[in-house]
């Protein structure tokens, strides 16, 4: 890839930005300590089940065989969502998807989108698209309304806002919401942003969205994995449901899920399960259902004979969770939707020249490949974006 005139200036700095997280003594502390406790949750959970390396395997051969027939796979899964009464749109890329959802938004007067947790989205800048065109967008997942709240990304693809103390969430909210900014206990802070969001629900003019953590090809369905419920109010109170699906979230059969559902929390949280698996089928009577396959370059990255099994990723975190420069230098510090390990191999598919320097944000020790669900070989990657 040739570098765009100009861009040097737009290379991510990842040590200058980490220096100002390292400068913040608690804030490392306290993010080196949840992410390392919540790595070895992980750890009692997966070695609590015999067959967790069986899991494994069977997983990353899911979605070898899935990538390696995705085109098939994408057309099955059309046609039976279109069976069902889902509305199906293809976006090539970021701009592309934007434009499909305004389009939707737009020709129903929708003014308010209610959106639960994606990456997608935010790989997209869809927020920032839609407020130009005058439509307000309202994160409801709580660590991602803290980010929108105070300006920033997610630092985490689990975690949005894992690199806050309690307080600092306490001025945030304070500043923007009203509460009082010197009140630190987590229940009132959750429950005041409850309280602030829910309105939104039942604006006049207002639709829903969510991404998705699988797609189904063989069902025409697609699943929608959260532990606060706000995914299920997005798509079930609006009459309007808009789902944003990245084209390497498919997989072949229903029969397949088990797989993926018994390992993604366990990897993600250390939890057995999440508290909410929605599985979304058809619209409801009344309402409508569209669902986006976006590409944004999979297809690019599918074509990388080094990098292209970095799309089996199912979106855990878990290489985050154990990474130690991760943990020790903040997820913003990456400057990209993706940060950590995964980050540092997906990020320069995106734009080489201005995440050059992400590859070298690794110890190399290979502890995010051990971890990885879906073994992608992660440290091997980042060796080959080092060479």
């Amino acid at each position: 890839m040739t570098a765009p005139a100009g861009a040097t200036a737009n290379r991510v700095d990842h040590a200058g930005a980490a220096s100002k997280f390292i400068a913040a003594p608690q804030h490392v502390e306290f993010h080196d300590r949840r992410l390392w406790e919540i790595r070895r949750k992980r750890d009692q959970e997966c070695h609590a089940i015999p067959e967790w390396e069986e899991l494994r395997r069977l997983a990353s051969a899911i979605k070898e065989h899935t990538l390696t027939h995705l085109s098939g796979y994408l057309e099955q899964f059309e046609r039976n969502a279109t069976a069902n009464g889902m509305v199906v749109h293809w976006a090539r890329d970021a701009a592309e998807h934007n434009q499909v959802v305004h389009q939707i938004l737009a020709s129903r007067g929708i003014t308010t989108l209610v959106k639960s947790k994606s990456m997608l989205t935010d790989e997209c800048e869809m927020r920032p698209f839609l407020a130009r065109q005058g439509i307000e967008l309202v994160e409801t997942d709580l660590g991602e309304r803290i980010q929108q709240l105070d300006g920033e990304p997610p630092s985490h693809i689990v975690l949005p806002a894992v690199h806050k103390l309690r307080g600092d969430v306490a001025q945030v909210f304070g500043r923007t919401i009203g509460t009082d900014p010197q009140q630190t206990d987590v229940p009132y802070l959750a429950e005041s942003q409850r309280q602030h969001t829910r309105p939104y629900y039942l604006k006049d003019r207002v639709a829903g969205m969510t991404g998705a953590n699988f797609a189904i090809a063989e069902t025409g369905s697609f699943v929608v994995c959260t532990n606060e419920g706000n995914a299920d109010l997005s798509a079930n109170v609006p009459r309007l449901h808009i789902a944003s699906i990245g084209i390497e979230k498919l997989i072949p059969r229903i029969e397949h899920l088990g797989v993926f559902v018994r390992m993604l929390s366990r990897s993600a949280l250390g939890s057995p399960i999440t508290q909410i698996t929605s599985h979304f089928r058809a619209p409801r009577e009344g309402a409508e259902l569209h669902v986006v396959l976006v590409d944004n370059g999979r297809s690019e990255r599918l074509g990388m004979e080094d990098f292209w099994t970095s799309l089996k990723c199912i979106r855990c975190g878990a290489c985050m969770n154990t990474c130690p420069v991760y943990r020790r230098s903040g997820g913003l510090s990456y400057g990209a939707t993706y940060s950590g390990p995964i980050g540092v191999i997906v990020d320069p598919t995106f734009n080489l020249h201005k995440y050059s320097a992400l590859p070298y944000a690794s110890t190399m020790n290979g502890s995010c490949t051990s971890v990885c669900p879906v073994k992608i070989n992660i440290h091997e990657q980042i060796f080959q974006w080092r060479k």
